[in-house]
């Protein structure tokens, strides 16, 4: 098959399309999907706005290359997890709205202001993010994270009235100005849990009291992918669009189909050797797998040094349009699949190996296998394995 591809030597600039044959390995990203699935869920939340979060190298599929084909889709933020993610997409030439919430007292204030960066602020950034503003006489925008109810980052709630008096006198010296308040919702993936809605409740309680205050909010959000699928009651001003940008199901009895989502990334290889074997052959290290016929297995060069969980033996990998399982323990660049004792090495032989996706099983199953969620799977894909940008190659539409 051959593809319409962006070679990921391009980065800085939109992907050029061009003809691509051979390849060792690839995790092929269709932004078409992309802008299907933002457009998606921008209808579904409207008037609500969408921020992309495009964190972890946009879940594995390339941040700036995401975020590009999510704001031409009507994305109206982007979201990462570091400063320093944000600086590398301003030096690409994105300047939409971004946010970054995780810090550290490394943490390039400076940089972000320069560059126009919200910050999430979780409680003691507040004064370093205020230092910042005042040396480099930049004004911040903050969001003040609170922790309703999942225990990791976040104000604790007993504590907002001493950050808002903070923040109010900082806003007054005019070192930062509070457009924002946001929280993360910690069972939105298990819809019948009751902690959602205490959470809510509680963000609502604490919205009321951030305006009470005097601040004039510009956004307030909590919901992420679940949340914005399960939870209508969470949208607010704007959600926090992660995996369900690229076209996953955070739920584990939904798939993306049942919502209208369309998998983005596809990660396929070729069969790099094929042989015959006897009973009794062990396989890979550790001989845990051991044949109980003859039989014929193929080389799959693809490992945990790509991104593969070591233990997911038993995940599927997709051959001519029949799943084979992997056998033995997956090798840091390579692993094991049994072909039957019928197979014909001369025509598997160089064929092309779905890992996941389009024209194989699922992100979810190799997830399943190793005992992970598919959220994983997608951000573990190493930098060894090339991203190659498609458009609508896999028979879909960039349509609705």
């Amino acid at each position: 098959m051959n593809f319409e591809v962006a070679d990921e030597s391009s980065a800085g600039q939109p992907p050029v399309l061009g003809h691509q044959d051979g390849f060792e390995r690839r995790a092929e990203i269709d932004l078409s999907a992309i802008r299907h699935n933002v457009r998606r869920i921008a209808e579904l939340v409207a008037p609500a706005a969408v921020l992309a979060v495009v964190k972890a190298d946009g879940y594995g599929h390339g941040a700036e290359q995401v975020a590009r084909a999510a704001l031409s889709a009507g994305a109206r933020w982007l979201g990462t997890a570091h400063v320093t993610e944000a600086l590398a997409l301003r030096q690409r030439g994105l300047t939409a709205p971004m946010l970054a919430w995780l810090h550290t007292a490394d943490t390039p204030f400076d940089e972000a202001l320069a560059n126009d960066i919200d910050l999430g602020v979780s409680g003691w950034e507040l004064d370093a993010i205020a230092q910042a503003a005042q040396r480099t006489q930049t004004p911040a925008r903050v969001h003040l994270k609170v922790d309703t109810g999942l225990g990791r980052n976040g104000i604790p709630v007993e504590l907002l009235p001493e950050i808002l008096r903070r923040a109010e006198e900082y806003q007054d010296a005019g070192l930062l100005r509070v457009v924002g308040v946001f929280s993360h919702l910690a069972v939105a993936d298990e819809p019948e849990r009751e902690e959602t809605d205490r959470q809510l409740e509680c963000f609502d309680d604490v919205i009321a009291q951030v305006e009470a205050a005097g601040f004039d909010l510009e956004v307030r959000h909590i919901a992420n992918t679940p949340g914005i699928l399960s939870r209508p009651d969470s949208h607010h001003d704007l959600v926090r669009l992660g995996l369900g940008m690229y076209g996953l199901s955070p739920f584990a009895d939904e798939s993306p189909e049942h919502y209208g989502l369309r998998p983005a990334m596809r990660l396929v290889t070729k069969v790099a050797n094929v042989k015959r074997v006897p009973a009794g052959q062990g396989v890979s290290y550790g001989l845990r797998y051991v044949t109980e016929r003859p039989t014929v297995l193929g080389l799959i060069p693809v490992g945990y040094g790509d991104g593969l969980p070591r233990v997911a033996t038993g995940a599927p990998v997709s051959i001519n349009g029949r799943s084979y399982p992997v056998r033995g323990t997956i090798a840091m660049d390579q692993c094991v699949v049994d072909l039957g004792p019928d197979a014909d090495p001369q025509k598997l032989l160089g064929a092309e190996a779905v890992i996941f996706g389009s024209g194989g099983q699922p992100v979810t199953t190799w997830a399943e296998a190793a005992g992970t969620i598919n959220y994983e799977m997608i951000t573990r894909i190493s930098p060894r394995v090339p991203r190659h940008y498609v458009e609508g190659s896999w028979g879909a539409t960039d349509g609705n």
